[in-house]
């Protein structure tokens, strides 16, 4: 970012704050310049998740003021992706940042940056620990209770540390101290199902009798830290592990299905008797079930799920959001034709997704978002594509993105255009065929009839379906 746009943004506030008349309530600035952008404007949301649009200038820069504001965690995206950040009163905060790289481009500055800077250092950080869960969760309790607690005592002495040179509010003292706690406590959540696997979960009762002993300092219910990703990740694997005590109740040895319906029906009915904070309850509830309907093909185990949901839930959007996604759902089951979509070809010409199914087909839709599986998706795809002639592969990016920036990121990741589409309309498209993670895969036949819409593409589910859709001359 230019100079002279801090320093025009720093004398517009110094000024309006010496020369203005008091204005009521709390307020802050937010604005910056995005490198690359992959369209015009900036979502930014409150902690109330009222949402504003903030448009680019011809400079791709923006800036916008918060009036009466509410101190706490706010979220921005631009093009898919998103950050979140802290604002109390009085804060300027400027970012500037690269969409080539979003996270690791990010950089604050102005009044509150270096708080900000603080919380995305610790954020890349803790993603390159994630990174290594898969590793550490291997080692035997009693090392790994050690190397957690290790790594939660540097954590908070390295802030204690920050704390010493440059006094903070105690906002946001909060939010890193409980980032750095509810990170400590989700690890060791998380630990059971790394350790031991699927096949061998139910030894989970055997770990070290001290292994939770964590679990007296938490707050099931603080409402002040639901917007925290670390609280909420550990609250989520904190009922995954609880509801394996039933699961395992009658001492059964099978694989551990985390889509059985009665282990879903017990985390809910958990959540609901030990939240008392309906924010907090209410939030819980929609993401399992919503989980459980986004990955399960089962339409009795759906009905019996969210009709024990219903009565347990009491925000009614919520309610009404789940009943509508339900009946998406069931028009992407196997047996339904898959509703067709207006496609934008790499020419920039429209065309019905329709027209391009003559045979059996696999329909991956991708993010550029999430740049190393969308690199890791596209060579699996190359992979299936010369294992299976006789099928046809559409790959339709669904980011809501202008052309030229889609062109650009096909040709920055060297995939080829033949087959390469991106939809009309994206947050329609989004809507229709249920995307809501990093990809969306479809098989269907050559009438469009879906023959898989729950699949994933790094197993052997995939492989062994093209092999009897091939082989199968009624699905051809």
């Amino acid at each position: 970012m230019k100079f002279y746009f801090y320093t025009f943004l720093t004398t517009l506030l110094v000024f309006s704050c010496k020369n203005s008349k008091p204005i009521q309530g709390d307020f802050a600035y937010f604005g910056g310049e995005i490198i690359n952008p992959s369209n015009n404007y900036v979502t930014l949301s409150n902690p109330q998740d009222s949402r504003d649009t903030i448009y680019l200038d011809e400079n791709n820069r923006f800036i916008h003021k918060i009036d009466d504001l509410t101190p706490g965690i706010y979220t921005f995206t631009h093009g898919g992706e998103y950050q979140t950040i802290l604002l109390e009163a009085n804060d300027s905060l400027l970012i500037r940042l690269n969409t080539n790289d979003f996270d690791e481009s990010l950089v604050y500055t102005g009044s509150g940056s270096k708080k900000n800077n603080y919380l995305i250092k610790s954020f890349l950080d803790d993603e390159t620990e994630n990174k290594k869960f898969n590793t550490t969760s291997h080692l035997e309790p009693e090392v790994f209770i050690e190397y957690m607690s290790k790594l939660r005592a540097q954590k908070l002495a390295h802030f204690e540390e920050y704390l010493s040179k440059k006094p903070s509010s105690d906002l946001f003292e909060t939010i890193v101290k409980s980032s750095i706690d509810y990170n400590y406590y989700a690890y060791h959540e998380m630990f059971p199902f790394g350790y031991y696997g699927n096949n061998k979960l139910i030894h989970f009762k055997d770990l070290p009798e001290d292994f939770y002993n964590f679990r007296n300092e938490v707050d099931l219910n603080n409402e002040n830290l639901s917007k925290l990703y670390a609280y909420n990740r550990f609250l989520f694997w904190h009922f995954n592990n609880i509801a394996l005590k039933e699961y395992y109740v009658e001492g059964h040895h099978e694989a551990f299905n985390r889509m059985a319906l009665d282990y879903n029906i017990e985390k809910l009915r958990l959540i609901d008797s030990t939240i008392t904070s309906e924010k907090i309850k209410n939030y819980l509830l929609k993401h399992n079930i919503r989980d459980f309907i986004l990955n399960t093909d089962d339409r009795d185990a759906t009905i019996s799920l969210i009709d024990y949901y219903l009565q347990k839930s009491t925000n009614p959007d919520d309610k009404t959001y789940l009943k509508g996604l339900v009946e998406l759902t069931n028009r992407l089951k196997p047996g339904q034709v898959l509703p067709d979509a207006s496609l934008i070809d790499y020419n920039g010409n429209r065309i019905l997704l329709s027209s391009l199914v003559n045979k059996p087909t696999v329909i991956y839709c991708w993010s550029s978002v999430y740049k190393m599986h969308s690199r890791n998706s596209h060579f699996k795809i190359k992979e299936l594509q010369e294992r299976f002639p006789d099928v046809n592969f559409i790959a339709i990016n669904f980011n809501d993105n202008d052309l030229q920036y889609w062109k650009k990121t096909i040709k920055a990741l060297n995939y080829t255009t033949k087959n390469e589409y991106k939809f009309s309309n994206p947050s329609e498209a989004i809507e229709q065929y249920v995307i809501t993670f990093s990809h969306k895969i479809f098989v269907v036949n050559k009438q469009m009839k879906i023959v898989n819409s729950n699949i994933e593409l790094f197993n052997d589910e995939l492989q062994e379906c093209l092999e009897t859709l091939t082989n199968s001359t009624n699905l051809k």
